[in-house]
């Protein structure tokens, strides 16, 4: 099942940031005192009580101005609120409720979702009564916190997890691949799901999963089942959605987090963007096995250079992903889209692939006869043997010495040895140092 989405929302000057750096535990949004300083959503992963979640920051919400950023990030917001599961409304218990604090209440009680209602900067226990004002914005009991030192916050995110959808993802056999496809607006995600699905003429059927707005496609090509993760938004064009870039980001960390392999698309026109670079690392992060897919590349002025030009440009702009295939395609044609599937067959056999302890420990030790770790303050550190402890990603741990003697330019040396000898095209790797310890 995926995480559930908390959204924190409010108007400006709340506290907002400083709670979701609170809760995320690191300083993530810029927090200043100033109203609407937070100009996007930014997002985190977080977990409580062993419940992982992702958690959205919003603009602050305004609703008496005319202004064309007071405009956006009303909007952003609106987004959010619609992607999240339980809402997190944080208002100021100094300042009681304010008309903006009832606005943004009627727009939250619109929304259908679970509501929890934060009363923020109440830092002493003589403020606390001013909770009780805001029963009246009509949420559950109102808690009581101070985001600046912390206080309440524990109370709050029981609450909040205590709002958490239930129920079972739609469960798939375990050789069904699952398929993700994100990217920017408009870099053509549904004109490439449509032509491969057209091209097959096999899908089975639409089933709606247990994700808000998820449309999984399952079908089947050369005796192998697939399913493409889909979220309605990626399928159904609309300017409120198409432009919204940040939009696709939250979008996109819903359909990553339930696929095997995630395509991610480039526009073969416009080149990289920073937003391809922040889908990408989502995917990267999440340990999921990667193709590159440079659509529209019927549009490009080429010459017998073009190809290599824009792989070493895919390279250089993603260089934590040099283990992804580049696939370059024209969903509007059809060139090279025959190509994609297989390339996402084998990647998903590389990310699941398990190898045995005693030939990952032959290729260790030839990997360390033929170029010793470098010692650290005089100490040299000794890789004495390896093992695989899970797949989807690869997940090796190396027991050593002394894990604090070994750079990690030595660890990425031996994941190059490792893909040398198994492949592993497609699909990060994990590897972990512990210390033997000794009998």
């Amino acid at each position: 099942m995926s995480m559930p989405v908390v959204a924190i929302v409010g108007r400006p000057n709340v506290g907002k940031s400083t709670l979701f750096n609170r809760i995320a535990g690191q300083r993530i949004a810029i927090v200043e005192d100033k109203p609407g300083i937070t100009r996007d959503r930014i997002y985190s992963r977080s977990d409580w009580s062993g419940r992982a979640f992702h958690l959205i920051d919003t603009g602050g919400l305004e609703f008496n101005k005319k202004d064309e950023v007071v405009e956006h990030i009303r909007h952003q917001a609106e987004l959010a609120i619609e992607e999240a599961d339980v809402i997190l409304f944080v208002v100021d218990g100094k300042e009681g409720v304010t008309a903006t604090d009832e606005e943004v209440g009627r727009l939250l009680h619109r929304s259908n979702k679970p509501v929890v209602l934060a009363v923020n900067k109440l830092d002493h226990i003589k403020h606390e009564d001013h909770v009780y004002d805001f029963y009246r914005l009509g949420f559950e009991e109102p808690i009581a916190i101070s985001s600046l030192h912390g206080s309440g916050t524990g109370d709050l995110l029981d609450a909040v997890i205590r709002c958490f959808p239930e129920g079972e993802e739609e469960e798939y056999d375990t050789d069904t691949i699952r398929v993700s496809i994100i990217g920017r607006p408009n870099v053509g995600k549904s004109s490439l799901v449509n032509r491969i699905l057209g091209e097959q003429r096999v899908i089975v059927s639409s089933v709606a999963g247990t994700t808000r707005d998820a449309i999984d496609t399952p079908f089947s090509h050369d005796d192998q089942d697939y399913v493409i993760v889909d979220t309605a938004g990626m399928r159904k064009r609309g300017k409120v959605y198409e432009s919204t870039e940040k939009y696709s980001v939250i979008r996109a960390l819903k359909a990553i987090e339930r696929s095997d392999v995630v395509l991610i698309v480039l526009d073969g026109v416009e080149g990289v963007t920073e937003q391809d670079k922040r889908v990408a690392g989502i995917a990267h992060e999440g340990g999921r096995g990667a193709i590159f897919v440079v659509n529209k590349w019927d549009a490009v002025e080429k010459d017998d250079k073009t190809m290599k030009r824009f792989s070493e440009e895919i390279r250089e702009a993603f260089g934590f992903m040099d283990y992804a295939p580049v696939l370059f395609t024209s969903a509007k044609t059809g060139q090279r889209v025959n190509r994609v599937l297989p390339v996402v067959k084998e990647v998903a056999e590389q990310h699941a692939m398990r190898v045995s302890t005693s030939v990952l420990n032959q290729v260790l030790q030839d990997a360390t006869m033929s170029t010793p770790p470098p010692s650290v303050k005089g100490k040299r550190a000794r890789i004495q043997y390896g093992t695989q402890v899970s797949v989807k990603p690869p997940t090796f741990v190396l027991f050593v010495n002394d894990p604090e003697s070994v750079h990690f330019s030595y660890t990425r040396y031996l994941e190059n040895q490792l893909r040398e000898a198994f492949g592993f095209i497609g699909t990060p790797i994990r590897m972990m140092l512990r210390k033997k310890k000794r009998n």
